[in-house]
């Protein structure tokens, strides 16, 4: 017998028309393969008259958010509208109200996920958010499901399609970064304010909730040591290029000995990196396990059929779930019980771009006052001298062996205070 699961909408925007549409474009399909009619009866929609590019029976849309948290036939609410509040407020109040709760928000998840994961708990309903963190690409199912088994050790991410395009597109073709921002933005991939791309921030939300799934450790965004990308010039994508390196925005944590370590920041990824082919506007995830060991999943990571993909894979699973009268979990997705200590950064081996006179004895200072903090170089390369202010100047470009961030900044601090270089115009980590 067919069965009807009722669902509410918070928000149509590009992910709430992707999810709509997919729905209305798949739902024959969906019953065929699962025996259940889903269908979403109510929509919040604070602008009813925008044309959102799809058909929706007009009787659907609401503009007061309690004819969906209140109302008793719906059984899940599809959180769509971003940012942290309301929409952490609006998905407390339909969890205690006993529905169970799917989001794409990975700003109210990163900030307040121990807080929603408990809720859900106490009512005995589900949260679920597969497309909080790279969109289409059901990472998050696979590590919560098919590889439960594993104690996964690492994990490193290409989080955000903008920053992506933009580093792909300057690598590619030389296109300088204002202009590429500018094609992202004309193409749909990019924001008319990218500060939460560019800087990162995005990527350090989404970063925030795969420590939770992998390691189970709280780590929010604000203490995630994260860089954007505004500092990668061309010399830097140059020197990456001449020696098999491409420039990614990574997001990446790993576990050694009871502790995590995690960032996000532009990085140079060896070419023979699965991560480094990763181009454009798609995200990459890559774990490792001890029993499956590596792994990649890639795909679109935003847009709005993929989301609404993602989006409507979690309510179908909530749905199979109703069906059995079985819609809670024993232990929520979203963890924070791990004796597992969250320990910043940690150590890593990084290059530095800097412009020094060219005078001699100059490189000799610099590398003796690495060796004066502990730290080793791999390598050392100069670029041809040119005039900077009526003085021969040259780039020179460091990579050294894995040294704590702090310990490389304290000595790149004596360095510039002693003198003997122009400026430091860059520091990237070398995976």
């Amino acid at each position: 017998m067919k069965k009807l699961i009722k669902a509410g909408m918070l928000g149509i925007g590009n992910v709430g028309r992707g999810t709509y549409q997919t729905l209305e474009m798949n739902r024959q399909k969906i019953y065929e393969t699962t025996g259940l009619d889903i269908e979403i009866v109510k929509i919040l929609n604070r602008s009813p008259e925008k044309d959102r590019g799809i058909y929706v029976p007009p009787e659907k849309y609401t503009q007061n958010v309690d004819d969906i948290l209140n109302d008793p036939e719906i059984d899940i609410v599809i959180e769509l509208i971003g940012g942290i509040e309301p929409a952490t407020e609006y998905m407390a109040r339909a969890l205690s109200n006993g529905k169970s709760v799917v989001t794409a928000n990975k700003a109210a998840l990163a900030a307040n996920g121990s807080k929603l994961a408990k809720i859900a708990q106490d009512n005995h309903v589900l949260l679920r958010f597969e497309a909080a963190v790279a969109g289409g690409i059901p990472i998050l199912t696979s590590l919560t499901t098919a590889l439960l088994s594993n104690r996964f050790t690492e994990v490193h991410g290409i989080l955000n399609g903008t920053t992506n395009y933009i580093l792909t597109q300057m690598s590619e073709n030389g296109t300088p970064y204002e202009e590429v921002l500018r094609d992202a933005q004309a193409k749909g991939f990019a924001e008319a304010d990218p500060t939460a791309d560019v800087e990162g921030f995005d990527a350090a939300n989404k970063l925030s909730i795969l420590m939770s799934l992998v390691f189970g450790i709280g780590a929010g965004p604000d203490i995630i040591p994260t860089v954007g990308i505004t500092s990668v010039g061309q010399e830097d994508i140059r020197y990456a290029s001449e020696n098999g390196y491409r420039i990614k925005l990574l997001a990446s944590a790993k576990e050694e000995n009871g502790k995590v370590y995690g960032n996000v920041e532009p990085a140079l990824v060896p070419v023979s990196h699965p991560l480094a082919s990763v181009g454009n506007e798609f995200n990459a995830v890559f774990v490792s396990g001890n029993a499956v060991d590596n792994l990649m999943f890639y795909g679109r990571g935003a847009g709005p059929l993929p989301t609404g993909s993602a989006v409507l894979g979690d309510v179908i699973g909530i749905a199979r779930n109703l069906e059995k009268n079985s819609a809670y979990d024993l232990v929520p997705q979203l963890r924070f019980d791990s004796e597992l200590e969250y320990a910043g950064e940690g150590s890593n081996k990084y290059y530095i771009r800097m412009m020094v006179p060219e005078r001699a004895g100059v490189l000799g200072k610099i590398a003796s006052m690495f060796g004066d903090y502990g730290i080793s170089i791999e390598v050392m390369q100069q670029k041809a001298p040119y005039e900077v202010n009526g003085e021969a100047a040259a780039s020179i470009i460091f990579i050294v062996y894995e040294v704590e961030k702090s310990k490389l900044i304290e000595a790149l601090d004596a360095i510039r205070k002693e003198g003997v270089i122009l400026s430091i115009d860059n520091i990237m980590k070398v995976e």
